[in-house]
């Protein structure tokens, strides 16, 4: 799978991660207040380049910057984990500053993605324990819970359970 060179929503597109976007990510996987219920990074800007450019050597993975069609980054989002018909998505953090319709516009955008244009019937994610209002997000989507661990709790989202949330949530695709 190669990822396209972006994926336009009505006021948000998913471009491609670049090299160049590797201080962004990084001040983002370093802010405190967004750094909760996500893994531990270094914050070696090496280390974020060097991970950058392995991703970008590699196939199936899908990194993307959330930007709004100016060109304002306001987080990235992750398709990577592939299992056979489903995909997993993470790596979901939006600035504090985004507008409120940027977090909704990138996950619909990500499920797009995933069932329409890539054509996987579900996706599996998980989400860290005591990150309620994640969890509830999901929820609303109509992800059903299939299982926990001490940290997390595992998700998944089939395409047909995705259906009434695209249409109850069209206004942020159209």
């Amino acid at each position: 799978m190669t990822a396209p060179r972006s994926i336009d929503g009505k006021r948000i597109r998913l471009r491609d991660v670049e090299v160049a976007d590797a201080e962004f990510i990084l001040a983002l996987r370093l802010d405190p207040e967004l750094n909760q219920h996500i893994s531990k990074t270094d914050g070696d800007l090496a280390k974020q380049i060097a991970w950058i450019e392995r991703y970008k050597a590699q196939s199936t993975d899908h990194y993307f910057i959330i930007e709004e069609k100016d060109g304002t980054a306001w987080g990235t989002v992750r398709i990577y984990d592939i299992r056979g018909d489903s995909f997993c998505w993470g790596s979901w953090i939006v600035r504090k500053d985004a507008p409120t319709f940027a977090a909704m516009e990138s996950a619909l955008l990500v499920y797009e993605f995933g069932f329409g244009v890539l054509g996987f019937a579900a996706s599996h994610f998980d989400v860290r324990k005591g990150n309620e209002r994640v969890v509830q997000f999901h929820q609303r989507f109509g992800a059903v819970i299939t299982g926990e661990d001490a940290e997390n709790l595992y998700f998944q989202l089939t395409r047909e359970a995705y259906a009434p949330a695209r249409k109850k949530y069209a206004k942020f695709l159209e």
